[in-house]
């Protein structure tokens, strides 16, 4: 079972559960955890081969689905008698939550998308490609930072950018390669995403200058009628790290609003 770590509240019932991206872990959510767990139940967890998810390097595992790491999150909940829960998720943690509400729409009551990746444009598929042509010849690592500095160009998206590129350090080089070759075949899934609405209430709250990802969300919420999009001025790709104030208070402002 992956890593997990649950932090419960005297009274509610409700269930917040954060989903990391691509080379990231839990501790991404440094600056959610204290304002969500003042008024919900939340659940931390570090995808396979992420964080303290390192078990699966040693199983024999060459590749993986979207589905298998969406069912991992699953298990986890069916250990700890979850229910469902309101979904927080962060660039390709926004495809697994939209996965899990695939394979088991009624275990998830919303969900909040941040920096949401709902289609790779031509720019993300051209550094998908360098990345492939390169994969075996140089350090991925150079990749990584290379594509995190093309996604967060800023000087205010320095704290991110570091923060993805600290993470993705301390993964196992066999775990990266199985990522990417998962990320390079993802498009068919996200049309398929793209055209199915599950009516799920959803949140997507992306950075003004996430210009590899908000075009598409744009294009998106305007055929998903239970979708909203909020987009944060001066922000970003990883919008609860850069705007954490005002990501907290815009997704527990919509938990509410479904419980209202």
């Amino acid at each position: 079972m992956i890593y997990h770590k649950p932090y419960y509240h005297k009274t509610s019932k409700e269930w917040i559960i954060l989903i990391h991206g691509v080379g990231g872990s839990s501790s991404v959510w440094f600056k959610q955890i204290r304002d969500y767990k003042k008024s919900h139940n939340v659940l931390l967890v570090d995808l396979r081969g992420h964080g303290k998810s390192q078990s699966y390097d040693n199983k024999g595992i060459i590749k993986y689905s979207f589905q298998d790491i969406s069912k991992d999150v699953i298990e986890v909940m069916d250990h700890l008698s979850i229910p469902q829960g309101h979904f927080v998720g962060i660039s390709l943690g926004t495809i697994v939550i939209r996965t899990i509400s695939e394979l088991a729409p009624e275990r998830v009551s919303s969900m909040i998308m941040g920096g949401a990746v709902t289609r790779l444009n031509t720019r993300s598929k051209i550094l998908m490609k360098i990345a492939d042509l390169f994969k075996k010849y140089v350090p991925f690592m150079w990749l990584y930072s290379f594509y995190a500095f093309i996604l967060m160009p800023r000087k205010h998206h320095k704290e991110s950018r570091n923060l993805f590129i600290r993470e993705a350090k301390r993964l196992a080089r066999k775990e990266i390669m199985r990522w990417f070759t998962l990320t390079a075949q993802v498009n068919p899934l996200l049309k398929y995403f793209r055209e199915k609405d599950l009516s799920i209430p959803t949140l997507y709250v992306m950075g003004e200058q996430d210009y590899m990802f908000l075009p598409q969300v744009k294009r998106l919420v305007k055929k998903h009628k239970a979708s909203i999009l909020q987009v944060l001025e001066e922000c970003g790709h990883v919008v609860n790290v850069e705007q954490p104030a005002v990501f907290n208070q815009l997704s527990l402002a919509f938990i509410e609003n479904q419980n209202s």
